[in-house]
């Protein structure tokens, strides 16, 4: 209970937006001001940079109250995006804001658009969540040279220089949380291994799906190198493992392929899923097949996620609150409207031609050990474990 109480305070931390001054790695959001990154052609992996370091050498300029603030959110298909919608929408007026909020249901052109109109219409912030991290490059310089500053949200916005900083929760570190859970549950739900498992990784146009990917095998590899775990059907790069769209029912097909063709006479006795609407598609095609449910991780703390978790369906997931993302963002926005600069970190990541500052914020891993505790300040998810 002792354990569990502590994780309900670090999630209670990232959480509470009214006291958000900084995650992760950074320092007082508040008080410093910075500038961007010297241009690098170092590897993508999140660095430290010394502490009170310049990280640009623009002068900030502050803009009105009531300006408009774009939102370019990649789709609307899993509950953490809608939340975003609704919370940006919400903390944005709140704070005398004009919210402009768009998705792009998954389409690289409809949000090269929509953040076209974005600049057109005198945004003073473009926040953007893109659907190919990769692709956006042209249209968010063209947001820079319109004296624009741009943020990136949840994903990395890669090679391009028209990025000021990007706002996330560890990812490397989320992949981490859920091989350790993958590993816990194993030997808390099949007894001794060694132990029958299966790898599945997120939409490949995603910054982040290589990064839970690379995170998660830090973990998992050693025990598959000394034989614990064993990749039946051989599936190990994330390019095999890789689901495109994040598509649930890719995800399934795929998992009724793996279950057809490698288990038809073993037991899987695990599956790593690097969200819950995958975790679902795999426990579904599982039980389709008559096998006894495996250990499977997961990823958002979406509803039902958190209610298979607490009936033990599914054995864990891991929490990225969105409020405390979405406040962590308008945090910025307005310390960039009061001519304060984007906030001091010590992360930041090179993005294939500068380095980005990065506002790292802690994710948590939720079983239905700590569920409650953890969802105590949570009352809408609280009320789910019933």
């Amino acid at each position: 209970m002792k354990k569990a109480k502590i994780l309900s305070l670090v999630l209670t931390t990232a959480m509470s937006i009214a006291t958000l001054t900084g995650c992760g790695a950074s320092n007082d959001a508040e008080a410093n001001k910075i500038t961007t990154a010297p241009a690098s052609t170092e590897n993508k992996e999140s660095k430290e940079t010394p502490s009170g370091e310049a990280q640009s050498s623009e002068t900030t300029v502050g803009f009105e109250e009531g300006t408009t603030i774009g939102i370019s959110l990649p789709w609307l298909g899993t509950q953490n995006w809608k939340e975003a919608e609704t919370m940006f929408k919400e903390q944005l007026e709140t704070a005398g804001y004009k919210p402009i909020i768009q998705a792009a249901d998954q389409k690289v052109p409809q949000q090269q658009q929509q953040i076209e109109s974005m600049i057109e219409n005198g945004a003073k912030v473009i926040v953007v969540g893109p659907v190919d991290g990769s692709q956006l490059g042209t249209v968010l310089e063209q947001a820079k040279d319109a004296g624009i500053y741009v943020i990136g949200y949840d994903r990395l916005l890669e090679n391009t220089t028209g990025v000021d900083g990007v706002v996330q929760f560890g990812s490397v570190k989320t992949g981490e949380l859920q091989a350790q859970a993958l590993l816990d549950g194993l030997a808390k739900e099949k007894g001794a291994g060694p132990y029958n498992i299966e790898l599945f990784g997120g939409g490949p146009a995603d910054p982040n799906a290589p990064n839970f990917f690379k995170g998660a095998m830090s973990v998992l590899q050693p025990k598959i190198d000394d034989g614990t775990l064993t990749v039946v059907s051989g599936q190990k790069e994330f390019t095999q493992c890789a689901t495109v769209d994040w598509d649930n029912s890719k995800a399934q097909s795929r998992m009724d392929s793996l279950l057809s063709g490698f288990y038809s006479d073993k037991e899987i006795h695990g599956v790593l899923s690097p969200n819950d609407g995958i975790a679902r598609a795999i426990i579904t095609s599982c039980e389709n097949a008559g096998q006894k449910i495996p250990v499977v991780s997961g990823l958002d703390a979406e509803n039902e996620s958190v209610e298979w978790v607490w009936s033990g369906k599914q054995y864990s997931t891991v929490a990225k609150p969105t409020d405390a993302l979405v406040g962590k963002t308008v945090e910025i926005i307005k310390s960039l409207q009061r001519g304060d600069g984007m906030p001091q970190t010590d992360v930041s990541t090179n993005n294939g031609v500068i380095d980005v500052p990065i506002y790292e914020l802690p994710p948590v891993v939720i079983t239905k050990e700590n569920a409650k505790e953890a969802f105590a300040n949570d009352p809408a998810r609280l009320a789910l474990l019933k």
